[in-house]
């Protein structure tokens, strides 16, 4: 009788990642017109955004439904196993929903938690879950932790251009070519499991000290906890740059900044250049 932790990919956590803390990653489908694709199955992070700067057409990313999350739940019962299943931010997308409406069979051995995030912000309650069942705690003991912990999340990212935002319809033609001849980089967060917008910052320099202001509002990080940092597209050289320049919030209070690529999900949106923090406050 074991303990399963099932994510979604929007986790951006890599197969490899999965195999090597014993957690299941499912995956969600990105779609470049006709083309389908299993994100980081089919599809790796380095590969999606290749293809995202070549294309003229914007991707798509689908759900999970309730018959993926069904088929896992049904194995972990049949094997006598419980399950802890950590979804992207119900406000992001429905597969909070599809994995309820599948654990409704399964009461006593499923709990479902919205982590009211994503990308590396999902990734690190996911982590704490894994601390939690390496310490024997029960599936129920392990999603009332999370349940509780999630509100000490904070998520904070520069993008590096407006463009994938004006293709999804998100801001104006007008608004996006303004910033780009103005070098706005938007600082965003996640609040409350959405997206917000924190500010514009004129160039990279200014948007890495806002984000760097941004960690220091929220009182630093607590490094007993899990953190992580991330980018999206092909070089992680703006991150390293941001890294340089946030030095006074680390040195001396680690020795490993663990950092991840973003995927699909959310680089549909961002698009490459942009970094993230993702830590808990103390």
């Amino acid at each position: 009788m074991a303990i399963r932790i099932i994510t979604d990919s929007a986790s951006d956590l890599s197969q490899a990642e999965a195999r090597q803390w014993n957690v299941e990653v499912l995956p969600l489908k990105t779609m470049f017109g006709t083309e389908e694709y299993l994100d980081g199955v089919t599809l790796d992070h380095e590969g999606f955004f290749q293809k995202l700067i070549e294309s003229d057409i914007l991707p798509t990313t689908s759900q999970l439904s309730p018959f993926t999350y069904a088929e896992r739940f049904k194995e972990a019962a049949e094997a006598g196993d419980f399950v802890v299943c950590v979804c992207l931010s119900s406000k992001l997308s429905g597969c909070y929903q599809s994995a309820c409406i599948a654990a409704e069979e399964y009461p006593d051995t499923v709990k479902i938690v919205d982590s009211e995030n994503v990308c590396i912000g999902q990734r690190i309650l996911i982590q704490l879950a894994l601390s939690l069942r390496d310490e024997g705690h029960s599936a129920e003991e392990i999603a009332t932790v999370l349940e509780r912990e999630k509100k000490k999340i904070r998520l904070v990212a520069l993008l590096d251009t407006l463009e994938y935002l004006k293709k999804g319809g998100r801001i104006s033609s007008a608004v996006a070519l303004a910033g780009t001849i103005l070098s706005i980089k938007p600082v965003v967060a996640v609040v409350d499991g959405e997206v917000v917008m924190l500010g514009k910052a004129r160039g990279s320099k200014n948007g890495n000290n806002m984000l760097m202001t941004m960690v220091e509002k929220e009182g630093g990080i607590n490094f007993d906890r899990p953190y992580a940092l991330a980018y999206s597209g092909l070089s992680d050289e703006l991150l390293q740059k941001y890294i340089e320049d946030s030095a006074t919030l680390y040195q001396g209070k680690t020795s490993f900044l663990p950092i991840s690529s973003i995927g699909s999900t959310i680089g549909t949106h961002v698009g490459p250049g942009a970094i993230a923090a993702a830590f808990f406050v103390n």
